[in-house]
């Protein structure tokens, strides 16, 4: 059986847990080609993102013209298969109510990657996210090319369902992946009790073996907050927050690992409280030096507005380092009082009353905070029993019409 994955852009760094899924279900026996829209804008830091870029087809990046190319041969070829596209095409701009523009893109897209699963012979194609990808997916299939099924995250998805034509994209697909129990909940709701049996519950994983619990001590430890630097991740108030701290705990420490159009803002917050000594920003770094980087952590603090369940989370658990995060979508579901501490959005007194309550835990409490997530990814965020499930929702919904 072989496999298609689509993603918008890939790979990213902010989203290995993409190639990790792949790898995984790889060491399930599947045979998975890799299909992207297009290439990340910045510069890749992980080797294995270099590999994966290697292996990926992409459909719009450098390939305007055979966008082009690749519709009118469809179109000859094919014209019945192309007018049933245009036929979605028309709906989901409909629904969409604006980006003629970019939904021309998506039709274009769909045809080129109907044409390259032809000739890769890949039998069912999965998208990741419910946005453009599920969107090119579903008009591939509408061509004639093979089945499609996605994984939603949100929680930008679920903003607005109709515009987003969600419904439709449920309908129409073998099996839809909801990544926490939250998130199902609301797909549910966007495409109507009727599909509830449709939408499969499978949590994203880390690899377990590689993220070993470390000896590092937790006394005079950092924090450490992972995660592009913008506003729904919240790190102008983890700053905000620290300064107050550092007024109590002046030894008090946090790296930001990560980029982004907020970094300018971070640091000015740190330069108006005076947080040079206690704020280092490390930028994009591989897989490995996360992982480092967290093993010697007092905590992961993640108290972001917008999520729907992030994998550092699990990389940190993985690590037996306690979490701060906010109560939001799925984070409850991993996160919890015996694990971490849980904030309300946008509080930075809760960010800072957490950062105290951190800085006042003892080593062995923190300790024992940390196992206690380890125990709940074990169990629910292994990378290679979630791909078992996967593989089998391929193996006995993606040949459903």
């Amino acid at each position: 059986m072989r496999i298609g994955y689509l993603m918008n852009i890939y790979p990213v760094t902010s989203a290995t847990f993409i190639r990790r899924e792949i790898n995984a279900l790889e060491r399930q026996g599947l045979d998975v080609r890799r299909f992207a829209i297009r290439t990340w804008d910045e510069a890749l830091v992980d080797p294995q993102d270099e590999i994966e870029k290697e292996k990926t087809t992409y459909l719009l990046s450098g390939r305007s013209k055979a966008l082009i190319g690749d519709f009118l041969k469809e179109l000859v070829s094919n014209p019945a298969g192309v007018f049933r596209a245009v036929g979605l095409w028309a709906r989901l701009l409909n629904n969409a109510r604006s980006g003629f523009v970019r939904h021309v893109a998506y039709l274009l897209e769909a045809i080129s990657l109907k044409r390259a699963l032809t000739a890769a012979e890949v039998t069912h194609v999965h998208a990741h996210y419910s946005t453009n990808t599920a969107a090119v997916a579903m008009m591939a299939e509408a061509t004639g090319g093979p089945g499609y099924s996605f994984t939603a995250h949100g929680p930008d998805e679920f903003l607005d369902w109709s515009a987003a034509s969600l419904k439709l994209k449920v309908q129409r697909a073998r099996f839809v992946v909801a990544i926490t129990d939250y998130c199902r909940s609301l797909l549910t709701l966007a495409a109507g009790q009727s599909e509830w049996d449709k939408i499969k519950v499978v949590r994203c994983g880390v690899q377990t073996d590689e993220f070993v619990p470390t000896t590092a001590p937790f006394e005079d430890a950092p924090f450490v907050c992972v995660g592009r630097l913008c506003p729904q991740k919240a790190q102008v108030l983890v700053v905000q927050a620290l300064a107050r701290v550092a007024k109590r705990h002046p030894d008090i420490k946090i790296e930001f690992i990560g980029d982004g159009e907020s970094r300018s803002a971070v640091e000015a917050e740190i330069k108006t409280h005076k947080l040079d000594s206690n704020v280092e920003l490390l930028g994009w770094q591989s897989s490995a030096v996360v992982r480092e980087r967290l093993g010697k952590a007092k905590a992961l603090i993640l108290p972001s507005f917008a999520e729907g369940l992030p994998i550092v989370i699990m990389e940190s658990f993985s690590l037996s380092r306690p979490v701060i995060s906010s109560f939001i979508a799925g984070i409850p579901e991993l996160v919890t009082p015996e694990n971490g501490w849980l904030v309300p959005a946008g509080s930075v007194d809760a960010i800072e009353n957490a950062l105290q309550a951190a800085m006042q835990t003892a080593p062995e409490q923190l300790r024992a905070m940390g196992e206690v997530g380890r125990t709940a990814v074990l169990a629910h965020h292994d990378v290679d029993a979630n791909a078992a499930k996967l593989y089998d929702l391929f193996r006995t919904e993606a040949g459903k019409g």
